[in-house]
């Protein structure tokens, strides 16, 4: 949950930034004396929209790591034989998964987990020690594969290019509403845009953004379930994913940074659903029934 929350909050700030930068220097080459020019509006718009996600992903494990003071085992020197286990443990899933072996991170915290990174070859797995002192070898081991699925799915890079198209349409329609606003509604007929645009623009980025963020919520929800089928592989087994969502299902998880919500084992349930980064539960359990059953 943590590792994509952070990931938003940071695109988010940083497509704000981004794009009033760029009009500042005058980059804004789509408003013209005749109004909009469409065409460079969009040039425009996906420049700063995919700016923004591929720098949050740049970005994401070095975020991760300082906002959950997260500290990354040396797989050549760990420091107690759990540290050991925890590392060899997610170095041979990797294996299996065809991926890079991750760095591995322990942090202080309520029962949670999460990947990220980049690239499968140089992405983070980093377990909390409230998961590792509520969960059995078993369980925590299930938890592991789920989240090196996650990163033999790429999912963060899916998530960044589907940010990026969000993105895209955020910062197009905010200036369509910025100019609306300053020429009809505040009926500015200076040349140039006034204050009006400028206020409106941001207000809309940041609004449209958060309406915007219901469509990386629903696919969040359809990486968990990817996830926890990818835990299942890896193990041979759907039975251990199961147990282990079974018992989160009876603990309350621990929060991850803002930006990072999407991206652990955990999450607390939204009460508004389309807000929710994870799906209940028990949908998820009854996923992996559903298998067996079948």
């Amino acid at each position: 949950m943590k590792r994509i929350v952070l990931f938003l909050m940071t695109n988010l700030a940083v497509m704000v930034v981004l794009s009033v930068t760029l009009s500042l220097t005058g980059a804004n080459r789509f408003l013209t004396a005749n109004g909009i020019d469409y065409q460079q509006l969009l040039i425009f718009s996906v420049i700063v929209g995919f700016t923004g996600s591929i720098i949050s992903l740049l970005m994401s494990k070095r975020m991760a790591i300082m906002s959950t003071g997260a500290q990354v085992i040396d797989p050549q020197a760990p420091a107690n034989s759990t540290e050991a286990w925890l590392v060899d443990t997610v170095h041979q899933l990797a294996d299996r998964a065809g991926i890079g072996r991750p760095d591995v991170a322990i942090y202080q915290g309520e029962p949670n987990a999460f990947a990220t990174g980049a690239f499968k070859d140089s992405s983070l797995v980093a377990v909390s020690t409230g998961l590792l002192q509520s969960m059995t070898e078993e369980e925590v081991t299930a938890v592991l594969g789920h989240e090196v699925a996650h990163v033999a799915n790429g999912d963060m890079i899916t998530l960044t290019l589907i940010q990026g198209v969000v993105n895209t349409f955020v910062v197009f329609f905010a200036r369509i509403a910025g100019y609306f606003v300053d020429r009809v509604l505040l009926k500015n007929d200076r040349d140039g845009v006034g204050p009006g645009y400028w206020i409106t623009t941001i207000v809309c980025e940041i609004a449209f953004g958060i309406l915007a963020s219901i469509i990386v919520a629903w696919f969040s929800r359809q990486r968990e379930y990817r996830a926890d089928l990818g835990s299942a592989q890896l193990l041979g087994s759907t039975k251990p994913m199961i147990h282990a969502l079974a018992r989160l299902g009876n603990i309350e998880p621990g929060e991850l940074p803002k930006g990072m919500a999407a991206s652990g084992i955990s999450g607390k349930i939204n009460v508004a659903a389309l807000f929710s980064t994870h799906p209940p539960m028990q949908s998820r359990i009854n996923a992996l029934q559903n298998l067996n059953a079948g």
